[in-house]
């Protein structure tokens, strides 16, 4: 999980060397032959710090009482439909089958039948154990298949065993937590929900340690284009899957992958239970532990984004990122439309001639404007440059806004002047990094379904300034992974993943605008904190998206011409800035962020765990409320 920025990155080695292995050594080789010297180091760092919260502990803790199970089962839901658990099984050791079957076996909600393929019923363990089981449990059925037939058609043999209105997808070593199908039902009470997923974590062989959680956010078109980070645990309408089919074998390797693009392509709505209910075994053989063993399957991923990509009729470019099974979509520019870049700037003359011959030095995209919006600057020297500027460029203005400052005022007003059809805000005191930035980002903002897109900014000490935002981080929004070193990707690689979000900052954002216009620009009661998350929620709660996009990079000194919140004038307006967005926002403040998660703090900016002190309230009136929260 997060790693403590004031241990100083401290590995414990001691931990590390005991761990070794003949087979860990293998693997170490093998991921140094693919990062490289320099880029395994950082790796290695970033795998052994350790976890401010220790996971362990935590989960420890965070699993139902036996007390709030007892009162799951009891609960008799309105709409309590049949879910039929899917297995393909091959060769699975006995021991792992009877801990996959006891597992469903144990669930709190109990309208559910077991389908097991077998695609090895020349082994007679199993087919004694499959038997047993069958014999005591008549919601337990199995079918011995004359051949194993790979993974996909095993699948979809267990497919045509399903009588259930739901099934959900369980591989034949892994477990469900006991409130598993108790949760995913609580979700189904929503009638239109034709697809439910839970967040996992990994466990060891012999079930003593958990480890690595995913703790997900809500749907996340552009998270899963580039990482399956849907997985287990899948719940799908057998009508759905009747229309758009079962696991197809040529993507064997990553067919969970591509037949849940083809689920929540037509699904009327997608649901994300966030709390930990699939437990996810890792061995040597298995792709959770070794991710390198398997490349055919990374190879069936891409391709299962690309098949994706066609039918919703989406140009894009895939292409593997260094770790395997996180990709990149780069998206083609539809046209070269005109952007318009917006720069507010007072007196400061020395940062913005920096930020200004780096947009011109390095930018490949030219089809631009710049709009240079003064603030009652004092010093004749800015304006002797603003005229120099005027003269020796054609497609830089300048234009006076003689009024106080008002960070949202003053681009609403350069928004007037604006030829282009998408608007690029630009602080003063940010330098270009790739020259490709704006075809970047115009390429994801020219989608359809996209209002807005933000990029990584780094301050000049190549530590990371902005990876997104989060709404309730630090009590209103705050940035994910401010000060981690650039080198590294964070949390399951989010830093460096191209993702929705609910808000990015607006120190480099591009818009529509005619979104721009359609919300209303930004909101002038905002007129220093907060008016970027602002912006970005009106364009979220108007039906758009708002991506942050990684490959765009740019350095970013951050507020630099713009002084300390210091003064009792400050103070109070950063207050009423504080309670407007309080007051406006309470919905997603309350409820929490859907592209972020309830177990993840609101504290720290790495996707720390969110002590579960935190939660002792809301989980004591959860017992209480016999675990519906919708009684909370």
């Amino acid at each position: 999980m997060g790693i403590d920025k004031k241990a100083g990155g401290k590995i414990q080695w001691g931990r590390m060397l005991g761990k070794l292995s003949p087979y860990t050594v293998q693997k170490g080789l093998r991921y140094l032959k693919h990062y490289g010297p320099k880029e395994f180091w950082v790796r290695l760092h970033e795998r052994f710090e350790p976890e401010e919260i220790p996971y362990g502990p935590w989960y420890e803790a965070y699993v139902p009482t036996q007390e709030n199970l007892r009162k799951q089962r009891k609960r008799r839901f309105s709409y309590a439909p049949l879910i039929s658990i899917v297995v393909p099984a091959y060769r699975t050791p006995e021991k792992f089958l009877c801990q996959m079957i006891h597992s469903v076996q144990e669930q709190t909600y109990e309208n559910w039948e077991l389908c097991i393929a077998n695609g090895s019923p020349q082994d007679e363990a199993m087919s004694r154990v499959l038997n047993r089981f069958a014999q005591e449990d008549p919601r337990i059925r199995f079918e011995n298949l004359k051949e194993n037939l790979g993974i996909a058609e095993n699948t979809n043999r267990a497919f045509a065993m399903v009588k259930g209105e739901f099934l959900g997808l369980l591989d034949h070593d892994d477990l469900l937590a006991p409130n598993a199908l108790y949760e995913v039902v609580q979700a189904l009470q929503e009638k239109d929900t034709d697809v439910v997923y839970t967040d996992e974590d990994k466990v060891t062989m012999d079930l003593g340690e958990h480890f690595q959680p995913h703790l997900k956010p809500d749907f996340n078109l552009d998270l899963l284009r580039s990482n399956n980070y849907i997985c287990h645990f899948f719940v799908v309408r057998k009508s759905l899957v009747e229309q758009v089919g079962g696991f197809r074998r040529e993507f064997d390797g990553a067919q969970d992958y591509d037949f849940i693009f083809r689920c929540v392509e037509v699904a009327k709505k997608v649901a994300h239970v966030p709390e930990i209910l699939y437990h996810w075994r890792t061995h040597r053989a298995s792709t959770a532990d070794n991710p390198a063993s398997k490349m055919y399957a990374f190879e069936a991923g891409k391709r299962a984004i690309e098949a994706h990509l066609k039918r919703m009729q989406v140009s894009g470019t895939v292409s593997h990122t260094k770790d395997y099974g996180f990709y990149r979509v780069k998206y083609p520019l539809k046209k070269e439309e005109k952007i318009s870049i917006l720069i507010p700037n007072k007196d400061e003359k020395q940062s913005l001639q920096e930020c200004l011959e780096s947009i011109w030095e390095k930018s490949t995209y030219s089809n631009y404007e710049i709009i240079i919006i003064e603030n009652n600057s004092t010093s004749s020297e800015i304006f002797d440059y603003y005229k120099v500027l005027e003269q020796e460029h054609e497609n830089l203005k300048v234009v006076h806004w003689d009024r106080e400052f008002n960070y949202s005022a003053i681009n609403n007003y350069g928004a007037r002047y604006a030829a282009g059809e998408y608007l690029l805000f630009l602080n003063n005191d940010v330098t270009v990094i790739t020259p490709d930035w704006m075809e970047e980002m115009l390429g994801v903002c020219q989608r359809a379904e996209v209002g807005a897109v933000g990029v990584k900014l780094y301050y000049p000490d190549d530590t990371i300034q902005h990876a997104g935002c989060v709404v309730g981080l630090g009590g209103v929004a705050g940035h994910l992974f401010t000060d981690m070193p650039r080198s590294r990707t964070g949390y399951l690689h989010k830093a460096s993943l191209l993702q929705d979000m609910s808000a990015v900052t607006a120190a480099c954002m591009m818009i529509k605008r005619s979104v721009f216009q359609e919300v209303g620009g930004f909101t002038q009661e905002l007129s220093v904190a907060f008016n970027d998350v602002d912006l970005c929620l009106k364009v979220r709660e108007h039906g758009w998206l708002v991506v942050y996009d990684p490959y765009a990079e740019l350095y970013h000194m951050e507020s630099k011409t713009r002084g300390a919140e210091d003064d009792k004038k400050k103070v109070r307006r950063f207050q009423t800035e504080i309670e407007y967005m309080r007051s406006h926002w309470l919905k997603i403040l309350k409820q929490g962020d859907p592209y972020y998660n309830k177990n993840l703090s609101l504290t720290k900016w790495n996707y720390s765990l969110r002590p579960l002190e935190a939660d002792k309230q809301t989980r004591k009136q959860y017992e209480k409320s016999d675990g519906d929260y919708t009684k909370l």
